[in-house]
């Protein structure tokens, strides 16, 4: 028997869905002067006179790359989701629901899936949205030379196109794809534009929901809202300004003043913008800190080491100095409440300082024998709160910036190291990234932690629907959280401010969504 999703064409029921089958960049302030004028004709209103639904939105994280396939799946994918559409999206409880595709199947053993696309879809270029268009974005995935996402797709061998229907014939069992296809990692493009990728990193053409009428790089787009898109009659925005976010400090007088109606937020302004009169909220979300060992080099290959460092932290200090009370501590790449957040695992290391100090006396090292390089891309207040940290238990670390970092850090060549991940949305994927031996986010590659391998398979061999997925799921974060490669520290808060011209945002985790959001003219 096969697997088939079906979901009614209710973009406001989001539960109206049956189950059938078997299973289923800083901006300067000179140039802040100039945009101010243009961007502000309306004064504080939202909207222009005229009623135009106008967003005008300060990301700090605006796009280096248009072009999804060299852009990857970090936090830029949010931007980028206003150009491009997906097979899937994420609904509020994070679960994939149908966007470019209305349906998908798996056949009775899971390893082949069939996406159905929509009908009628074209992007905005003129060319047909259909399973071709598909297989080449799959294909350009695995294949382009600079693609960041090539090792996302590791579970699709191949991919047979018939009209509306994409067929990926997988190397492995695996019930993820629905999750794993949605916004972070197959944003589709025209495969017309595509074929030439360096003009599509600057001219983007998809088929989401606005279209990109100008764009300086790295500083500004201008988008309008596309009428061809698939669930275009709950768009209720017209045009959409995106700016790079300039210096945090003036992100709220900017919103105060309707230069923006919308800006990404710094901690640290959350009270200003809140006694400003603003609507400041965070969205759900994934983000997590680590600090990175490499198990591979001393003095990280003895495990009393590295147990000692896991009672070093005081993940509160990251908390308290870094988000200003907004975050969360947290051991473990998942948010409390998340169907892979494992209850069992939670405050297994305790901040102990005096233990941390009796492991390394155990170890053979006396205070000051370990010095250790934490090797940074930039300046980082993480880093700083680690050294202290680990001074006060013996641990000598020297700070070093290396504006190459990225090279060394995944070509596992560190032995020390911070990150911080948006997180994905496939559970699995999170899990494979930082715990699996070939994971980007693992530096101590092939290192994996026993029957890491083995959880994991029998997750992705489980369908989301079946009865016991969620314990085989939380049962993958616990043999993750054995590994001694990672130390997690705290997780940021997706914060945001807007006018309270703007209505309220779906909360899709760690998403921005800009479905059923209305602008208020005159206000």
């Amino acid at each position: 028997m096969s697997a088939r999703l079906t979901i009614r064409r209710r973009p406001d029921d989001r539960s109206a869905r049956r189950v059938g089958g078997l299973r289923v960049a800083a901006l300067g302030t000179a140039f802040i002067a100039l945009l101010v004028p243009a961007l502000s004709a309306c004064g504080g209103s939202a909207s222009s006179a005229s009623g135009d639904a106008r967003l005008k939105w300060a990301s700090s994280y605006f796009p280096a790359h248009w072009d999804p396939v060299v852009s990857g799946s970090g936090a830029q994918f949010r931007e980028l989701a206003l150009v491009y559409a997906s097979l899937t999206r994420t609904d509020e409880e994070g679960k994939a629901v149908p966007d470019l595709a209305e349906s998908w199947e798996y056949n009775a053993e899971g390893d082949r899936i069939t996406f159905h696309v929509r009908p009628g879809l074209k992007f905005s270029d003129g060319e047909p949205v259909d399973a071709a268009a598909v297989k080449a974005a799959i294909e350009r995935a695995q294949k382009q030379k600079n693609s960041a996402l090539f090792g996302d797709l590791t579970s699709i061998g191949s991919v047979r196109a018939d009209g509306l229907d994409a067929t990926l014939n997988l190397t492995q069992v695996d019930y993820q794809i629905p999750q794993l296809l949605g916004q972070r990692v197959l944003q589709i493009a025209s495969p017309k534009a595509a074929a030439s990728p360096a003009k599509l990193d600057q001219n983007p053409v998809g088929a989401g929901p606005f279209v990109v009428d100008q764009l300086v790089p790295g500083t500004k787009a201008v988008l309008r809202k596309n009428p061809d898109y698939w669930d275009a009659e709950n768009i209720h925005i017209n045009h959409v300004e995106l700016v790079s976010a300039p210096d945090a400090s003036t992100v709220v007088s900017g919103l105060q003043t309707g230069v923006y109606n919308f800006a990404d937020l710094d901690p640290s302004q959350a009270d200003a913008a809140g006694k400003a009169g603003l609507d400041v909220f965070s969205q759900p979300g994934f983000n997590a800190s680590n600090i990175s060992l490499n198990v591979n080099k001393a003095p990280f290959d003895d495990d009393r080491v590295v147990e000692a460092l896991r009672h070093a932290v005081d993940r509160e200090e990251f908390v308290k100095k870094l988000t200003f009370g907004h975050g969360e501590t947290t051991d473990q790449p998942f948010p409390k409440g998340y169907v892979a957040y494992d209850e069992e695992s939670e405050g297994a290391y305790p901040y102990d300082p005096a233990k941390s100090k009796k492991l390394l006396a155990e170890a053979g090292h006396a205070p000051g024998d370990i010095k250790l390089n934490l090797v940074i891309p930039s300046e980082d207040p993480q880093a700083e709160i680690v050294q202290s940290q680990l001074a006060a238990v013996g641990i000598k670390v020297t700070i070093k910036i290396d504006k190459n970092w990225a090279t060394p850090f995944f070509a596992k060549d560190l032995a020390f190291s911070l990150y911080s991940t948006t997180g994905r949305d496939s559970a699995v994927q999170t899990l494979t990234a930082h715990f699996g031996p070939n994971g980007p986010l693992n530096l101590s590659t092939p290192y994996e932690p026993d029957g890491f391998e083995e959880a994991v398979t029998k997750v992705r061999r489980t369908p989301l629907d079946a009865p016991g997925y969620a314990q085989a799921l939380r049962s993958a974060t616990r043999a993750g959280l054995r590994s001694n490669a990672l130390i997690f520290t705290f997780s940021s808060p997706n914060l945001f401010a807007k006018s309270k011209a703007v209505s309220g945002l779906p909360k899709n985790p760690a998403h921005i969504d800009w479905t059923g959001v209305k602008i208020s003219a005159g206000s």
